[in-house]
Parts: structure tokens; C-alpha cells; sequence
């Protein structure tokens, strides 16, 4: 194992009484922005997994390349000794109404996002609604990350136009993608097209901002899981890629996902150099978004309702009513890697063919 994994008794995002009381009621949503590492002798991983947790016997790390035979704690699980137990699960509040629920989540915005150390900060800035609140908000420099005229880069200026600040565009090229596919696949223990394509974006913008002297990068995510932004969910119960029958147990269902998502972007921006900061996943927002009706996450085909009506005390209308594209497509890194694959002899025909390239530049890398 390496020096540098933690201490056997270390806890990182909350103070250890913290997480014991939270334990003893088994509440699981305490008031934290996320918890990991070690109490008591437990190993402890907050409910929506904020923090990755990977232990091998007695030891443990955030990163699991610092442990030879890595397991992953689940999300919302205490080990102690070879137990493992759930101890958490996301609350099922009934519903409030809109009004309520929009004022709700001003306030809680306006607490979480006031109370973000901007020390060392930059902000992931696409020109979506997520990024440009956190940039009107934390008032911090703005970073995006994109191919020449891909939708993100586009959207970005814009964005940033009608905030009246400047962003700092990270244009990406072939080289620079060539030479991080290795990388991220080793530091995500992921090979997959979609999670390579999205930990890329996150890991290139993440390194360039280390070099500009920035610690910590501002990121959006989990707005779209809280607040209902997937088609997906907007067409429940009709969108075959969910099972529930209403929008908000669609929008549960995608909320589910988040441990996952989140252990990627959180290995992907570490390897990159600097530390992730998530605030719209604060326990105070989470909260308020699971109370939200069905009607303030949809509402005639429009995602993200309350999420944009709350933003709007921010934002301008028409940065507040901003669509965005994925990642992976607004920065045209999916285009972009499958197009590198296929001049590798990656054919689309082999079948997983972007896979097959990051694993053969994987291989290349270790030996």
C-alpha cells in the first residue's frame, strides 16, 4: 500500500460526532456536503456517496489504485471488522407545493453556495444553467473545456456575455486526448465509452486549471438527477430507460445512480490535479429537491421547473431557461475519441470499439 493512503482512524468531509450521531438515528441527510473514511474504527460512506471508499482488509483510500486488491464500500454503508451494513437510504418526503417548494430551494441555494470557500476556486463553466449559477454566485474564474466550435465552447462566451466576466476556453485536440485516455482509465478503473468520454472532459479541464495555481474546481453536478433535466425522466413513464410510472419516481430513480457517477468525476478531477466541489449535492439542496413535486421537476416538457425558477433570483431569464447539452457531446469528446479510435483500426463494426482503443492504450501504458 502507499504512504500516502489515510491514517487508519481519518474522516474526510465531516467531523467524526457528526457522522456518529448520524449513524445512532440513521439520518441520511445530516446536513453535510458528503462523508468517508473512518470512525470508531468503522468504515463510513454517506448516502449518495460523495466521497469514493475503497478498503483491502484492514486498509482503506479514496483512491483505489493505492490499494492492490481494491473493494468499493457502497454508498450509505458502515463495514466494522468483515460486516457491512446499510445504514442510510435517501428519505421519500411527501411532496410540498410548488410555491413552498421553490422558496425552499432559494434559500437553501442561497445558504450552500454562500457558504462555499472560494479559496483556490475556479468554476467547470459550460453555459448551462448549473455552471452559470455557480459563476454568477461564487463570482470566481470561469473555466470550459471543448473542441474548437463545439456546443460548450459556443454556449460558454455567450454565457459569460450576458454575466459580463470572461471565460477561459481549454481547447482540446487529438494529442491531448490521446495522451489522457490512459491516464483516466487507470485513476477511474473505468474503460467504457460513456464514463471515458465524460472523466476526459473533467480530467483535462481539471489539469489545466492545476497548472493556471487553482486548487479546487466548482461542478454542477447532480442538478440534473435532483431537478428532473433528463428526457428520460420528463417522459416517464413512456421513456423505456426507466422503469417507474411518474416523473418524480423516474427522477428517484435517476438520483439512485448518483454514488457511481460521482465516484468517476471525483477520481477523474482528483487525477487532474485538484479537488472537486459539488454544491448543488449539499444534504441542505438534497433535501429540498426530494420534497419537490412532480410539477416542479417537469412541467409541459420543461425539466428542471423549480431548479429555474429558483435561479432565477441569479440568473437572467435567458441564462435561467438555458437547455444544455451532455458532456461528452457538448464538448464533442465523444466524436472526437471514436474518431480516434477508428484511425487506430478501431472499426465501429468490432463492436465496443472506443472500449477496445482506451483498453489497448491502457495496455500500452503498463507495459
Amino acid at each position: 500500500m502507499s504512504p500516502h493512503a489515510p491514517k487508519p482512524e481519518t474522516l474526510t468531509g465531516a467531523r467524526p460526532a457528526f457522522v456518529r450521531q448520524a449513524i445512532d438515528r440513521g439520518e441520511a441527510l445530516p446536513g453535510t456536503g458528503g462523508f468517508a473514511g473512518a470512525v470508531d474504527g468503522r468504515l463510513v460512506r454517506d448516502v449518495l456517496g460523495r466521497y469514493p471508499l475503497f478498503f483491502e482488509g484492514e486498509r482503506w483510500s479514496h483512491d483505489p489504485t493505492e490499494l492492490d486488491a481494491p473493494e468499493r464500500l457502497p454508498a450509505g454503508c458502515v463495514r466494522e471488522g468483515d460486516e457491512l451494513r446499510r445504514v442510510w437510504t435517501l428519505p421519500d418526503p411527501e411532496p410540498v407545493p410548488l410555491s413552498q417548494g421553490v422558496r425552499a430551494l432559494e434559500s437553501a441555494l442561497e445558504a450552500t453556495l454562500a457558504g462555499t470557500d472560494r479559496s483556490g476556486l475556479a468554476v467547470a463553466f459550460s453555459g448551462g444553467i448549473d455552471s452559470a449559477l455557480l459563476a454568477a454566485t461564487l463570482e470566481v474564474p470561469l473555466f470550459t473545456v471543448g473542441f474548437p466550435e463545439s456546443h460548450d465552447v459556443e454556449a460558454a462566451r455567450s454565457a459569460a456575455a450576458l454575466l459580463g466576466t470572461e471565460v477561459h476556453v481549454v481547447e482540446l485536440d487529438h494529442a491531448m486526448l490521446e495522451r489522457a485516455v490512459s491516464a483516466v482509465a487507470a485513476a477511474t478503473g473505468r474503460t467504457n465509452a460513456m464514463d471515458v468520454q465524460i472523466a476526459l472532459s473533467l480530467y483535462l479541464l481539471a489539469a489545466h486549471c492545476r497548472e493556471r495555481g487553482f486548487e479546487r474546481l466548482a461542478l454542477g453536478q447532480g442538478a440534473d438527477e435532483l431537478f428532473g433535466g433528463y428526457e428520460k425522466v420528463a417522459r416517464a413513464p413512456e421513456d423505456p430507460r426507466v422503469e417507474s410510472t411518474t416523473v418524480r419516481e423516474a427522477r428517484r430513480e435517476l438520483v439512485e445512480t448518483l454514488p457511481d457517477q460521482l465516484e468517476r468525476d471525483w477520481l477523474a478531477v482528483r487525477a487532474g490535479g485538484v479537488d472537486p466541489v459539488t454544491p448543488f449535492i449539499h444534504d441542505r439542496v438534497v433535501r429540498v429537491a426530494l420534497s419537490l413535486p412532480g410539477d416542479a421537476l417537469v412541467v409541459d416538457g420543461r425539466r428542471k421547473h423549480a431548479f429555474r425558477l429558483a435561479a432565477r433570483r441569479w440568473l437572467p431569464d435567458a441564462l435561467a431557461n438555458r437547455d444544455k447539452k451532455a458532456l461528452q457531446y457538448g464538448t464533442l469528446v465523444a466524436r472526437e475519441l471514436d474518431r480516434l479510435a477508428r484511425q487506430h483500426g478501431f472499426k465501429r463494426r468490432m463492436g465496443d470499439h472506443v472500449q477496445r482503443y482506451v483498453e489497448h492504450r491502457l495496455d500500452e501504458t503498463r507495459s
